[in-house]
């Protein structure tokens, strides 16, 4: 058994924030913000939440591929960012979806979360335990963002992306995921339920840290051992690939991974000058973008590769149907 992809959907915040609204922010300009991230504007939440914005997308996604929620039999939501604790978020859209069959639970894989969060759904899948799952990735990750650390506040946008699969015939490909926990400290952002009474509520640990030069080298030395990784283990060649669908992180890492693999830029799509860095959600959004533009033709071979926070990496095939 394997699972094929029936619908896809994405939801951004309606507003917009550019690179000049974070100079008068943090010193910093449009080109600078430009010529190292790739980022031009992003979309910020005001009246949206990971919850709403995880429902609309996956309203978009049903009426995609023209599936009812009464068929849905898993909802997975991967997240870092939700407004909610409990019920989990996956369980908020349930109530709004109202899909009554289904099992719900989030997922923490951070800016890998959807492609771990794809390949659980595949496992689910193939082992005839569920028929119809919704995979959706959603993060606010504004509210997680010092926004006078340069470093970071440059970044990062809001958004969702989800996909529904349905148990089909055929053989599955084998994923490929790596942790590094030691090395965790690169990426990191507390809870303020560690907050004591001590502790002030505006203490730097409860923003995203990260070094940016140990997350760059990471990635662009991990994310092409991964896609060769997944490629060797399902006996594929590069020539099989017709795109390459990267967590959008930064485009420079983007650029690297493409040339450590010697395969053109053309196969790696990039859509962070509009979005920034959405975390689990960037892969959903940019797969519902190339399905609605007629990027994604019947047939592909598409590689899916996350990375970030744990440190996680993960890669996966999937074949567009």
């Amino acid at each position: 058994m394997t699972g094929r992809i029936l619908g896809t959907g994405a939801c951004v915040p309606s507003y917009i924030m550019d690179n000049n609204e974070i100079a008068e922010m943090v010193e910093t300009s449009d080109a600078w913000i430009r010529e190292r991230t790739g980022v031009v504007r992003r979309h910020i939440i005001h009246e949206e939440t990971t919850v709403s914005m995880a429902c609309e997308a996956a309203k978009r996604a049903l009426t995609d591929g023209a599936v009812k929620a009464e068929e849905i039999d898993l909802i997975l939501v991967s997240t870092v960012s939700s407004n909610v604790i409990a019920p989990c978020t996956a369980c908020e859209v349930q109530r709004e979806l109202g899909a009554v069959y289904a099992s719900c639970f989030d997922l923490n894989g951070a800016c890998s979360g959807f492609v771990l969060a794809y390949n659980t759904a595949l496992a689910y899948l193939c082992g005839g335990i569920y028929r119809t799952v919704l995979v959706i990735g959603s993060e606010s990750l504004s509210n997680l963002v010092d926004w006078k650390d340069r470093g970071t506040c440059i970044l990062f946008g809001d958004g969702a992306g989800a996909v529904v699969l349905r148990a089909e015939a055929g053989d599955a490909y084998l994923p490929v995921t790596h942790s590094d926990g030691v090395k965790g400290v690169a990426l990191a952002c507390q809870s303020r339920l560690t907050a004591s009474s001590e502790k002030c509520w505006d203490h730097a640990d409860y923003y995203l840290k990260m070094d940016g030069q140990a997350v760059f080298k990471f990635a662009v030395k991990k994310v092409p051992e991964a896609v060769e990784e997944v490629l060797e283990k399902n006996h594929l060649r590069k020539e099989d690939i017709s795109w390459y669908l990267l967590h959008q992180a930064n485009q420079r890492i983007i650029e690297a991974a493409a040339r450590r693999l010697r395969e053109p830029m053309e196969k790696f799509p990039i859509n962070i000058q509009e979005y920034g860095n959405t975390s689990s959600a960037s892969i959903g959004i940019l797969l519902d973008e190339m399905k609605r533009d007629g990027r994604l033709q019947s047939g592909q071979k598409i590689v899916i590769a996350g990375f970030g926070a744990g440190l996680t990496w993960a890669a996966s095939v999937l074949q567009w149907p």
